[in-house]
């Protein structure tokens, strides 16, 4: 590094810093405009977009729906990550201003939950499923469920910025994050070479949460850092990863609220399973 940096007595924010969201991003917190969401006509109304950590939440919906509990029926809105986020309605929504976000209106007095890592819990607690009831078995879904909420971080505001969205390369940052992410890979991988699943024999939101992260960065489809990570020496890894992708469930969940790619892999917004039906037809 020939730069050497001095940081200030105190830090001073300077709009377009660099990077690919600098136009967005500031040091405060709140709305920006008014604007209202919209609401279908299902309880469970969900503003949200196809990154992997509103991934998880369209997954688990869609196993849930797969698994017979037709309460499960949603509403998933567009919330594109250009500025939308700060909208007055979303900002009521979640305070942080950061998707997935959802209303659970089946009661008489609406649920926000924000984190998408509460939103599993609270959909599983609600229809029973994906979440043991078992002590042991609960403790190791939660376990692992907040370990990838932990570590995630890492991986996407960490690895994910400094290698693919930076506006330059800085070794010392990939070089200190790419050694953070294969440490992070390495513990799934002895965990996975024990275990068929994160918490044992069963498919859980613990798998849910971690698989559009860790999954989808083994099988290549992250940040398109697979050989850099070398990802092929995490076989375990890649077992789970490869046996989640074809549940038929993520894959109708994975393009939910989905605005970039391949035109055939986005939909924009869900109202009823024929629009999935439809997408995939």
């Amino acid at each position: 590094m020939t730069d050497v940096y001095v940081p200030p007595a105190v830090w001073t924010w300077t709009q377009g810093n660099g990077g690919q969201f600098a136009s967005i991003n500031r040091p405060i917190a709140g709305a920006r405009h008014d604007h209202e969401l919209p609401v279908g006509e299902h309880p469970l109304q969900l503003y949200s977009l196809a990154t992997p950590n509103g991934q998880k939440v369209t997954i688990l919906l869609e196993e849930l729906l797969a698994a017979g509990h037709p309460g499960a029926e949603y509403d998933a809105w567009l919330i594109k990550i250009d500025g939308e986020q700060f909208g007055s309605g979303f900002v009521a929504v979640n305070p942080n201003s950061k998707i997935p976000a959802l209303v659970d209106r089946s009661g008489p007095v609406p649920i926000r939950v924000f984190e998408s890592g509460a939103i599993l819990m609270h959909l599983a607690e609600k229809f029973g499923a994906f979440l043991p009831t078992a002590p042991a078995a609960r403790a190791a879904c939660l376990s692992w469920l907040f370990w990838q909420m932990g570590s995630a971080p890492y991986l996407g505001g960490g690895f994910g910025h400094f290698y693919a969205y930076a506006p330059t390369k800085i070794a010392y940052a990939i070089d200190r994050f790419t050694m953070e992410v294969k440490r992070q890979l390495d513990v799934l991988d002895k965990h996975l070479a024990t275990s068929e699943y994160l918490a044992g024999s069963a498919y859980t939101i613990a798998d849910i949460a971690t698989w559009p992260w860790y999954g989808e960065l083994a099988r290549g489809h992250l940040y398109h850092a697979g050989e850099f990570l070398a990802v092929h020496e995490y076989t375990h890894v890649l077992r789970w990863a490869n046996a989640i992708a074809e549940r038929p469930a993520v894959q109708r969940g994975v393009i939910v609220n989905r605005a970039f790619g391949e035109p055939a892999t986005q939909l924009h917004e869900r109202h009823a399973a024929s629009d999935i039906d439809a997408k995939l037809a």
